[in-house]
């Protein structure tokens, strides 16, 4: 199985249709609604924009579809799925086409626009689909006769519930792409049971060794009902965006109607997802984070002018504050703020802020962090990608420890970058101790499944308000 090739594929059927689609919408155009201007095929064969057109209208496409994630996960692509994304995606780029290019256009009257448009979406659509409709229908045919699929583990803690599961799938008469390298133990030990069915890998602490070297892309999690707040701890220990992550249905499941089924005839499990935005979206939120950040940074220049002179004249140190904080997949990284305390403010150790009654900030720093101005050094953090306008407040490893100890499922939060403003702050504010970080987590989980453009520009909006009003601290 090469995904490589097979992502060669989809991108030469996109870029043959996009380049045909293209020849064809030119010929149309010049010989009916601008025929009085040629006069034969030849004189078509003649314009410099068609050859522009085959060459530069295809690249179009393909960045258009590449932000989409039409190119990720090709091997798993649904062909109902992928109807409606190349009908949505094929719709925007004819928009883009149409206002970039085709508007000043010869026309003897306003309807030519609208039969143009049409024609050229029909035929985008059309000769695009058509050749991922045959790739992709090959694929599940040879996935559904087994004759490829994706390296599979099972981790387990409940030995019985695995082995039925494991047997279940087995006994499918149409596969479901699993193919089963072994499986790994939550706790050590052995499973005698599964082990006379699959090879034991070790434990979940040798997770990402084994997922490395299996090439492994699902992974099946059977817990004990004791062990369920463990899966935090499994679901943030996979970096890999392309692995899935599945659990057993049970009745609650199937009342909820929290199963989402991905294949008709599979054993019903519960994906769990590791894909908050679609890729598209998340591309547009990366474009939003670095306008705002430009635009900001513009701004606010001669604004850091004159809050560096006022700090270097009302305290001594230096102006700008440097700390370690947590970002995406927990990886370490220096974040700056203006400086707001005295300096050694922290020399017995990290310590929360307690608000305005706190001595160890300075006067202009209290004024500073009401108006949030301490923060705006991090627009920098957003342009570089280490940080996003709108994600889940960043905080030190030191209470991040505290935190997880109550609330494992902190963790999770961890799977997207830390943001100058997030829901938690908005809804809660800053936390003055760990358990008023427990509870800001709430808003920040309920972020995370609710993740959009749109939910952002909210939350700005609302920050934006705070600011205005004064209410940080």
């Amino acid at each position: 199985m090469n995904k490589k090739l097979q992502t060669v594929k989809y991108v030469i059927a996109d870029y043959l249709s996009a380049a045909f689609t293209w020849i064809i919408f030119f010929f149309f155009r010049k010989l009916t609604i601008e025929n009085n201007q040629f006069n034969d095929v030849n004189s078509v064969f003649a314009d410099a924009n068609l050859y522009k057109g085959i060459i530069f209208i295809p690249l179009f496409w393909l960045f258009v579809y590449w932000c989409s994630g039409e190119y990720r996960n090709v091997y798993k692509k649904s062909r109902l799925k992928d109807l409606g994304q190349t009908f949505i995606v094929s719709i925007i780029g004819v928009i883009i086409l149409f206002f970039a290019f085709l508007l000043d256009d010869y026309i003897s009257t306003y309807r030519n626009y609208y039969f143009s448009f049409i024609i050229l979406f029909l035929l985008h659509f059309t000769l695009t689909y058509i050749p991922r409709l045959i790739l992709t229908t090959v694929t599940v045919h040879r996935v559904h006769n087994g004759k490829i699929g994706f390296g599979t583990i099972i981790i387990a803690s409940d030995e019985d519930k695995a082995l039925k599961l494991y047997e279940d799938i087995c006994n499918q008469e149409i596969s479901s792409g699993y193919i089963f390298k072994g499986f790994l133990t939550l706790h050590g030990g052995n499973l005698k049971k599964l082990e006379e069915k699959l090879t034991n890998l070790g434990s979940v602490t040798d997770l990402q060794h084994v997922i490395e070297n299996y090439g492994i892309e699902e992974i099946i999690i059977v817990l004990d009902k004791a062990d369920e707040n463990e899966i935090y701890s499994i679901i943030f220990s996979v970096q890999e965006p392309n692995v899935e992550l599945f659990m057993p249905s049970d009745r609650k499941d199937l009342l909820t109607g929290s199963i989402k089924l991905s294949a008709i005839f599979s054993v019903p499990l519960v994906r769990i997802s590791q894909n908050l935005m679609e890729p598209w979206e998340f591309s547009l939120k990366r474009c939003f984070d670095v306008v705002c950040s430009i635009i900001a940074i513009l701004v606010l220049i001669p604004f850091y002018i004159v809050i560096a002179v006022i700090i270097k004249c009302t305290s001594k140190g230096p102006v700008l504050y440097s700390q370690e904080r947590i970002g995406k997949n927990g990886k370490p990284f220096k974040m700056y703020k203006f400086r707001s305390m005295y300096v050694d403010a922290e020399k017995n150790g990290p310590m929360l802020s307690n608000g305005d009654e706190d001595p160890r900030i300075t006067p202009f720093g209290r004024f500073m962090r009401k108006v949030r101005l301490d923060e705006t050094p991090q627009f920098f953090h957003v342009l570089t990608g280490e940080m996003s306008m709108v994600g889940v407040r960043p905080e030190r490893q030191f209470f991040i420890n505290q935190i997880v100890k109550i609330a494992p499922e902190y963790k999770l939060l961890q799977k997207i970058k830390p943001g100058m403003t997030s829901w938690g702050q908005v809804k809660f504010g800053y936390a003055d101790t760990v358990e008023q970080m427990v509870e800001r987590m709430k808003y920040d989980l309920l972020y995370l499944e609710n993740m959009s453009l749109a939910t952002d520009i909210k939350i700005l909006l609302y920050t934006f308000l705070i600011i205005f009003q004064g209410r940080g601290k």
